[in-house]
């Protein structure tokens, strides 16, 4: 089989084009002055320089000699750069400058027409595109929409008629009563404007097309031909130049082109970004809602009005699609609190996405219980559409599809979440859409890429926002925070399948659609030495952490159960008058603000009972037969409020700028409430939880030690960088490298140093890695009063075995910072020795220590003691 010729890049060479762009250009007589105000004035919008750079071109070639020889001219202009806002310029144009009153609208979707009819004529939409009233010269001109031409033309009068390529065909072909005619389509002059016009060239690219397309583009040759001033406009944001018959007959007719490259990156569209994730369907769908959510937290909290964004579910068929919508449904009506924190939890030990990794932040940081609420209101059956196309009817030609679709960024419009099969149709315009998930596996031929990559094309359009009380139609937070960028950035949520993305690679750069990959981390491998999988310690060994038991209701006897203290927590930040924005959401704070700290209110304060008692009306989750839900032992919201053993001693501290002025009633009020949800957040994430134990399980090394790989961020502040140290030679380190930053290097250095030692008194010593993301390996704290009910997983194990004794000594490096946040960790290992615990089945072999902290000062040797309480307790 003939492999089918194509042009190469380098020998595309667009004449025409490359003469209008070239300065030759300014010798040629033209009619149009740079900005005419016939057409800078009677358009809404005002036209950007490469759209009326587009005019200027058409208007040097109606000025050439051969002018009447090219009657066929094409503008190549990307997705979403204003086609529409150039033909209506062009309409201006030649009904001024050559006379043409008689214009015909054409493309392959009816869907497109609609849109045009309310662009171009219809004076009532908020989509149309001229002033009104529209003055040329003095004159009041009439824009009329037509199914047939006028004998004689009435002065000051456009007309233009508007049809779907098969209407036109079949009103051409099959004449009816005041329809058109060959004649009278001959009688004046035309300006033909073809929208989406590679589905025109149907012949030229394919000896082997369908009638229809054939058909197509023999109808409109036959129009244009009709009348020897006609003009045939063509709009495309596709054409295959690398086609040897597409090239030859278009080399010469393009006379504008901005490509989608150029559109990007001039600021005109979202950036592009591909979020790749070897996620089920199910995990996909929730992360794009998760980010979805973030997003639109943020511009509340940037007080930009009105911010809905949209995400578009795209599957491979109808059945698939309804089928996911379904799931999708399910999965949000079952969401729980609980569910939630582990699905988000999960997601961030592993996620390489930069995107996600922000939300997951975020979310960590909000009220599960209400999150959920949010979520199940935002993303519910009412807010939901399932808009499947079947390849022979475009989803727009559903009028009620149609007109929630085109509506999506009203404020009145619910929808959050669109589910459609295969891809998009040219036409559909939404500007809101912000995340775009693949659903299945199927589908990974260059065909399915290429539609695909014209839909993340579409999806790319900007959506110009109002904020600090102006919209924009270009990029504004390039400079900005990454998570703010999030307001002007698609996200095309992919499979992770290499000849797919190879492929979807291929049909977006064919597109010239450049699409930013979704991480800011390096990843980095550590695997098991194959020396020590030889080892005993390896083969049969354990290590050893304690049992959990469920905690009893009567346990909840004080605020400080829930893990909350209210001396410890830190003040509520009201440095900026916009203090919701305190959450991670992007908003910027002046950080080098010199602050101070105000009280708030006190609830031991009687003259602060009212205030605090109004903050708490405010928040359902404190009436007292909810609350009494996760406080079980409490026995009225008096008790709650005034207690000692609850908030009946909490102060509320908030930081300001120095110099601030007294915090307002309204300000405190703020405070308050602010300080309840943290006081929610602690109660609801730590009711009914499991504390430890002092019976110790053995759990296999070879089950812990695995190989596993750590996600590194490029940058990380001076000191914390985080790199693979090649620890070959080091018998007694179990990993080929050890992943670890400066501190933890500095801790393994120190652990080399004394190794001979330990060899000596044991014989057999290795340091275990212990990585969160192959293991559940955790401690938990135990003992009479328990406050941290998370699991605490220690950075690193030292095995160290004689004939007799097998010790297992837990270690941890510790930024200084850190020391007294992480205090109960520290606590919780010192609780850990042979005479406070128990080892299961083999108490009299396993000695099991835990020891304190090793931390540097300014990179100084080890001031915390660590290796001198090892000689201490005779473990060195």
């Amino acid at each position: 089989m003939a492999r089918k010729k194509t042009i190469p890049e380098e020998k595309i060479d667009l004449q025409l084009l490359n003469a209008l762009n070239s300065t030759s250009l300014f010798s040629l007589k033209s009619s149009l002055e740079d900005n005419p105000l016939y057409i800078t004035n009677n358009l809404k919008h005002k036209l950007r320089n490469y759209q009326m750079d587009a005019v200027h071109h058409l208007d040097a070639v109606l000025n050439m000699k051969d002018a009447d020889q090219r009657n066929q001219l094409m503008f190549y202009m990307a997705t979403g750069s204003g086609k529409t806002d150039i033909m209506a310029a062009i309409i201006l144009y030649m009904f001024r400058a050559w006379g043409y009153q008689c214009f015909l609208f054409t493309t392959n979707t009816t869907a497109v027409v609609d849109k045009t009819i309310d662009n171009l004529v219809n004076s009532a939409s908020a989509k149309y595109l001229y002033n009104n009233p529209l003055v040329i010269d003095g004159d009041h001109v009439t824009i009329k929409k037509v199914d047939r031409y006028p004998v004689n033309l009435e002065k000051d009068t456009i007309y233009i008629k508007l049809a779907g390529i098969q209407q036109l065909s079949n009103d051409y072909y099959a004449p009816r009563e005041n329809g058109i005619t060959k004649d009278s389509l001959a009688r004046h002059k035309l300006v033909l404007l073809a929208d989406e016009a590679h589905h025109f060239n149907v012949s030229t690219r394919s000896k082997k097309a369908n009638r229809e397309g054939l058909s197509w583009e023999h109808l409109l040759d036959e129009i244009r031909q009709l009348n020897h001033e006609n003009k045939q406009l063509e709009f495309t944001a596709t054409i295959d130049l690398h086609n040897p018959d597409i090239y030859h007959k278009y080399q010469n007719k393009i006379i504008a082109q901005y490509d989608l490259s150029h559109f990007i990156n001039d600021g005109f569209s979202k950036k592009v970004y591909r979020l790749q994730a070897n996620n089920s369907d199910e995990n996909k769908m929730l992360n794009a809602v998760l980010l979805s959510q973030y997003r639109k937290r943020i511009a509340q909290n940037m007080s930009i009005p009105d911010f809905k964004p949209v995400i578009l579910f795209k599957s491979n068929t109808i059945a698939e699609s309804r089928a996911i919508n379904e799931t999708f449904l399910t999965m949000i009506d079952n969401l729980s609190a609980e569910s939630l924190q582990q699905f988000i939890q999960n997601q961030n030990r592993s996620t390489q996405s930069e995107a996600l990794s922000l939300a997951y932040k975020y979310w960590l940081n909000q009220d599960f219980g209400s999150t959920v609420t949010e979520l199940k209101r935002n993303f519910s059956k009412f807010t939901t559409i399932n808009a499947n196309d079947s390849g022979s009817k475009n989803i727009l030609d559903d009028e009620s599809v149609s007109r929630r679709l085109n509506s999506l960024e009203s404020p009145d419009n619910p929808i959050r979440s669109v589910f459609a099969v295969a891809k998009l149709s040219e036409g559909w315009d939404v500007l809101n859409l912000f995340d775009i998930v693949r659903i299945g596996e199927k589908n990974i031929k260059p065909k399915d890429t290429n539609a695909e990559a014209q839909l993340i094309g579409r999806g790319a359009r900007y959506y110009p926002f109002v904020y600090h009380g102006k919209k924009s139609y270009t990029r504004r937070f390039d400079d900005r925070k990454p998570e703010i960028q999030l307001l002007e950035r698609l996200y095309y949520h992919t499979i992770n399948d290499p000849q797919y993305l190879e492929n979807l690679r291929k049909s977006l750069d064919a597109i010239d659609l450049p699409v930013n990959e979704d991480t800011q981390y390096k990843v980095y491998t550590a695997k098991v030495k194959n020396s020590f999988k030889k080892t005993k310690a390896y083969k049969h060994g354990n290590i050893y952490y304690n049992k959990v038991i469920d905690v009893p209701e009567s346990h909840y006897d004080s605020i400080q159960k829930y893990g909350f203290d209210p001396e410890t927590t830190g003040p509520i930040d009201m440095v900026d008058a916009v203090s919701e924005r305190r959450y991670d959401t992007g908003a910027d704070k002046n950080d080098t603000t010199s602050t101070t700290l105000e009280v708030a209110a006190r609830f031991s304060n009687p003259q602060d009972k009212a205030l605090i008692r109004t903050a708490v009306s405010f928040n359902n989750f404190y009436r007292f037969d909810s609350l009494k839900k996760y406080c079980p032992t409490l026995t009225s919201m008096r008790e709650f409020l005034t207690s000692n053993e609850w908030l009946g001693n909490a102060t509320i501290r908030v930081k300001v700028a120095t110099g601030s002025p007294a915090l307002t009633n309204e300000q405190r009020l703020t405070a308050v409430k602010k300080y309840l949800v943290r006081v929610q957040t602690a109660i609801s994430n730590n009711f009914k939880r499991s504390i430890g134990t002092n019976e110790f399980m053995p759990i296999a090394v070879n089950e812990v030690i695995q190989d596993y790989q750590k996600r590194v961020g490029d940058q990380f502040g001076k000191g914390a960088l985080i790199g693979p140290d090649s620890m070959q030679g080091k018998d007694w380190y179990v990993y080929d490298y050890a992943i670890v930053d400066t501190l933890e290097k500095h801790f393994i250095d120190h652990i080399n140093s004394i190794m001979p030692e330990l060899k000596q008194q044991y014989g057999r010593a290795y340091l275990l890695r212990i990585d969160e993301r192959t293991t559940d390996f955790k401690l938990h704290d135990f003992g009479t009063d328990v406050y941290h009910y998370e699991g605490y997983m220690p950075d690193f194990i030292l095995y160290l075995e004689n004939e007799n004794f097998i010790y297992q000594l837990f270690l941890e490096p510790k930024g200084t910072p850190y020391v007294e946040k992480d205090k109960w960790k520290e606590e919780l290992l010192e609780r850990i020795n042979p005479d406070n615990i128990k080892v299961l089945g083999e108490d009299d072999r396993v000695k099991i220590y835990g020891l304190k902290f090793y931390v540097e000062d300014d990179g100084k040797e080890d001031t915390h003691g660590l290796f001198q309480e090892m000689r201490d307790k005779n473990l060195l």
